[in-house]
């Protein structure tokens, strides 16, 4: 996402509300998991163990830390709160603020083969943009399916980071926005968090002033309430 006011779309105090009511829907091993800080719990350590599990975290400023320390993003929380669990994890954040789905699409090839060696897990998390100028939900779905079908070819599992549409923009558009996260889940055999802003969009004191971006504080919950579901969509790893 970018800084354009979401006001008309997603004011995460007030028009989240909206917008989901519409569906049912970088620290080493010795850091706290994300939340033990904010609950006073005193976890023991847990040594990182196993082989480097490699995550590319693609996306735009919901990853790329807007207003925030880079080490406060999403993917670095992640990555401390996977280690401080013992898993081996280095995850790179790829993401670009005020990317659409289309300028993804652009990035994917160049930015795979970049790195040093083939991710072990892919996280997709672009549709906000597109949301905020309002592209039709068919130009989003398939750019993000091109995304899918050149990773596959590449043979990186991906998660699917899903948003959500608010009300505002009629029923038929919310409707298929709303759906084609999951359609693609299902069409390319990704794993997916339907919306994983769930957890914090009914709480505006969790976003910064511009009511998109998470806070520092929004992003330890975030990491919170989908740390089981990145952990699970990580493939084993291979036989030593």
């Amino acid at each position: 996402m970018h800084k354009r006011s979401w006001s008309n779309i997603v004011v995460m105090g007030a028009g989240l509300l909206a917008l989901a009511a519409c569906s049912d829907a970088a620290d080493e091993g010795t850091s706290a998991p994300a939340g033990a800080e904010a609950s006073g719990e005193v976890l023991p350590e847990i040594p990182v163990m196993g082989p480097e599990r490699r995550i590319l975290a693609f996306g735009d400023s919901l990853f790329a830390g807007y207003g925030l320390d880079p080490a406060q993003s999403y993917p670095a929380r992640l990555e401390a709160a996977l280690r401080a669990k013992g898993v081996n994890a280095k995850i790179a954040n790829a993401g670009v603020s005020g990317d659409t789905s289309a300028a993804g699409l652009q990035r994917l090839a160049f930015t795979l083969d970049a790195q040093d060696k083939k991710p072990d897990l892919f996280i997709l998390e672009l549709g906000g943009n597109d949301l905020l100028r309002g592209l039709s939900p068919e130009e989003t779905k398939a750019n993000l399916g091109q995304m899918l079908d050149e990773l596959k070819k590449r043979g990186i599992p991906v998660l699917l980071m899903g948003m959500r549409a608010p009300p505002n923009y009629g029923p038929e558009y919310q409707a298929q926005f709303d759906a084609l996260y999951a359609e693609l889940a299902k069409e390319h055999g990704a794993s997916l968090i339907p919306f994983w802003l769930e957890d914090i969009y009914r709480e505006p004191e969790l976003f910064q002033a511009d009511k998109i971006h998470p806070t520092a504080e929004g992003i330890e919950r975030l990491v919170a309430s989908t740390l089981g579901e990145v952990e699970g969509a990580l493939p084993p790893p291979p036989a030593s």
